[in-house]
C-alpha cells in the first residue's frame, strides 16, 4: 500500500497574512471616527490609545500619521493629533473635488462598458449595514466602484486621495440629518442609468447627487458648480 505523497510548498496554501498592529489600530480609529464615536475635534492622545489597543505608542503614532495624510486626522505641534474638524468650507473644497472629477470618470467608466458588479454588491452592503461606520465605508465603496475603471488610472488616484475626507464630511451630516435613505434611492437610480449605458445621464444624475449633498447637509455658502 503506497502512502500519500507529502504535499509540496507549491501544493500547501500560504497562511493566511496576520494584520500588523498599526493597521489594526488604523482601522479602528478610522471605524470610530466615520461611526461617529470620536467626534470632530476630539484629540486622540497617543498614551490612551495604546493603553486602550493593548500596544506600543509606536503602531498609534503610525496609524495616526496615516490618517492624517488621508485627512481624518489634524496633527498639531502644540495641540497633538485631533479628529479633522468639519465645517461647510472644508466640505465644500472636498466635494467640489468630486463634484469636477466624478462625473466625468463615470460617464468614462459607463462609455468603457465597464462592469459594475462591485457598485451593485455595495448597494447591498449598505442596505443591511448595522451602524454609521459600516454604512458610510459601503457608500465609499459604490462612489470608488463607479470610477475606478474609467481608463485613467491617475484620475482614479486623485478620487482615491479624497474618499476618507468625504466619508467624515458623511458621517458628520449624518449625524445631524440621516438622510442617507434618500442618499440609497439617489444611489440605485445613477446605477440604473449606468447599467443602462447612459453615460451621460449617469453622469448628470451623479453631479446632482453630490451637489444636492451639500446643499442639505451645509446650507448657506453658495452654489456648488
Amino acid at each position: 500500500m503506497t502512502s500519500a505523497p507529502t504535499p509540496t510548498p507549491a501544493s500547501v496554501p500560504p497562511p493566511a497574512p496576520i494584520p500588523s498592529r498599526t493597521q489594526f489600530v488604523l482601522d479602528s480609529i478610522k471605524h470610530r471616527i466615520l461611526g461617529g464615536e470620536l467626534s470632530p475635534g476630539q484629540p486622540l492622545i497617543e498614551t490612551e490609545l495604546a493603553r486602550a489597543y493593548g500596544v506600543s505608542k509606536t503602531p498609534v503614532r503610525e496609524a495616526l500619521k496615516t490618517l492624517a495624510g488621508t485627512g481624518l486626522v489634524e496633527m498639531s505641534q502644540y495641540k497633538g493629533a485631533t479628529v479633522r474638524t468639519v465645517d461647510a468650507a472644508m466640505a465644500r473644497e472636498v466635494y467640489d473635488v468630486r463634484l469636477l472629477l466624478e462625473p466625468e470618470a463615470l460617464r468614462r467608466t459607463v462609455l468603457r462598458g465597464a462592469p459594475l458588479d462591485a457598485a451593485r454588491e455595495a448597494l447591498v452592503r449598505a442596505d443591511a449595514a448595522e451602524d454609521a461606520a459600516e454604512r458610510s465605508l459601503a457608500n465609499r465603496e459604490f462612489h470608488r466602484a463607479l470610477y475606478i475603471d474609467c481608463g485613467n488610472p491617475l484620475l482614479g488616484r486623485l478620487l482615491d486621495g479624497v474618499r476618507d475626507q468625504a466619508a467624515l464630511v458623511s458621517a458628520v451630516a449624518w449625524a445631524a440629518d440621516p438622510s442617507w435613505v434618500r442618499e440609497a434611492t439617489e444611489h440605485e437610480h445613477i446605477l440604473r442609468l449606468a447599467l443602462a449605458g447612459d453615460q451621460d445621464g449617469a453622469a448628470r444624475a451623479l453631479h446632482e447627487h453630490i451637489a444636492s449633498f451639500v446643499r442639505r447637509a451645509f446650507p448657506g455658502g453658495g452654489e456648488l458648480q
